[in-house]
This record gives C-alpha cells, structure tokens and sequence, in this order.
C-alpha cells in the first residue's frame, strides 16, 4: 500500500506562486496515475489536476487550467504541482492521492494527510 505524503503548501498573497509535492517512503508512485484534490471551507472537494503514470498525460480543472501545471518525476518518486497566479479562491486543503489516472476524485484510492494553501488579498 502506497502512502502519498504532500509538502510545500503554506501562506501566499494574490499573483503569488507555490509548488506542492507528493512523495512516498513506502513504495513507488511510478504504477500509479496521482491527481491534486482539494477542499476549501464549507465547499465540496474539487478535482484539480491530474497526470498519467509515465507522465504523458495531464489533464486539469477548468478553474486552474493556465495557471496550475503537474509533473512528476518517478525517479525521485515525486509529483508535483506548480501553482502560478494565485487566487485567494485556490484557498483550500490540496491533497495528493494516487490511483487510476481520471478526473473523478473516487479512482484515487490512496490519499496523503493534505497541505494548507492559503492565498491572501
């Protein structure tokens, strides 16, 4: 069983930038399509991005599409997500889950703990 683990989120003010990763001590990511989920307070999760296992496609949210860019690099065993221009509206808990590549959150059958993205205006 995989155990993603996201770091990297934090404070930042409206235009800003941040880049999440998801990393597994366990066992390797490479297998699995990981997708970016989140929750922002009082609203249902949102898809937010996606990539394949070997990285050959990326699919995204209309909402951060332009603006948000996922990568992975399987042999460090790490994905990423590149978060430009942001808006306080991407405030919410990002969570890193790993599973079949989809834009449906519910083929992701494993999820990390989440990291705090909090954008200021």
């Amino acid at each position: 069983q995989v155990q993603p683990v996201e770091s990297g989120g934090g404070w930042v003010q409206a235009g800003g930038s941040l880049r999440l990763s998801c990393a597994a001590s366990r066992r390797t990511l490479s297998r699995y399509g990981m997708g970016w989920i989140r929750k922002a307070p009082g609203k249902e999760r949102e898809f937010v991005a996606a990539i394949s296992w070997s990285g050959d496609r990326t699919t995204y949210a209309a909402s951060v599409k332009g603006r948000f860019t996922i990568s992975r690099d399987n042999a460090k065993n790490t994905v990423y997500l590149q978060m430009n221009s942001l808006k306080p509206e991407d405030t919410a808990v990002y969570y890193c889950a790993a599973g079949i590549y989809s834009t449906n959150e519910r083929t992701y059958a494993y999820w990390g703990q989440g990291t705090q993205v909090t954008v200021s205006s």
